[in-house]
């Protein structure tokens, strides 16, 4: 009986020690806890949909005058930035199919020539206006003239195309040259000196290195 009670005192014992323990761990945890994420007195802690709710901005704007208003001003400054772009050369605000070294090269190597080409418009108009004045005969040596300079045109963009590819493999390897360089400087130089856009930036006759 004596051994039988020593040994239910000694387990008492370590039930209490053992109680203590753990009751020191979960004030630990708690302290822990309360260091990582402390609570503000007196504010409830808000609630998810609360949170989801105040970062979300309506798709579509109460007052659409104003939307509307600051969209036709932001596409406003666009298009002025594009339109300086297209004047003084600066290639951030150019549209895609003007920016780049190869692109200002072949604009470069277009703009240095003399072409009949860019005079193709120019001269039709006149054509237009001579053959209300003029008799049948006096027409059709002229059409005759006309034909011969539009074929005269599609030769001389031909060689542009041709000739403006060959330089850019030159300078920049023909692996990586981009595609429809040879369309972009034929058409280039159908147009007017004056009239092209981005601006020419050098002289005639002043070509590419």
């Amino acid at each position: 009986m004596l051994f039988s009670k020593k040994k239910t005192q000694n387990e008492l014992l370590e039930d209490e020690a053992q109680a203590h323990s753990a009751a020191g761990d979960d004030a630990a945890a708690a302290e822990t806890r309360a260091q990582k994420f402390p609570e503000k007195k007196g504010t409830p802690t808000p609630r998810r949909r609360d949170q989801v709710a105040a970062r979300r901005q309506p798709l579509v704007q109460a007052d659409r005058k104003a939307a509307r208003r600051a969209q036709r001003q932001a596409l406003a400054e666009e298009r002025a930035k594009t339109r300086r772009a297209m004047e003084t050369g600066d290639e951030r605000h150019m549209p895609v199919r003007d920016r780049g070294p190869q692109k200002r090269f072949v604009r470069e190597f277009v703009d240095a020539r003399y072409g009949i080409g860019e005079w193709l418009l120019v001269l039709m108009v006149v054509f237009l206006f001579v053959s209300l004045l003029m008799g049948d005969q006096i027409m059709a040596s002229l059409g005759l003239a006309l034909y011969g300079l539009i074929l005269a045109v599609i030769v001389e963009a031909f060689w542009v195309s041709r000739r403006s590819k060959k330089l850019v493999a030159q300078r920049f390897g023909a692996e990586n040259m981009e595609r429809g360089l040879g369309f972009y400087a034929a058409m280039r130089g159908m147009q007017l000196r004056r009239l092209r856009l981005p601006k020419p930036m050098n002289a005639r006759g002043e070509f590419p290195s």
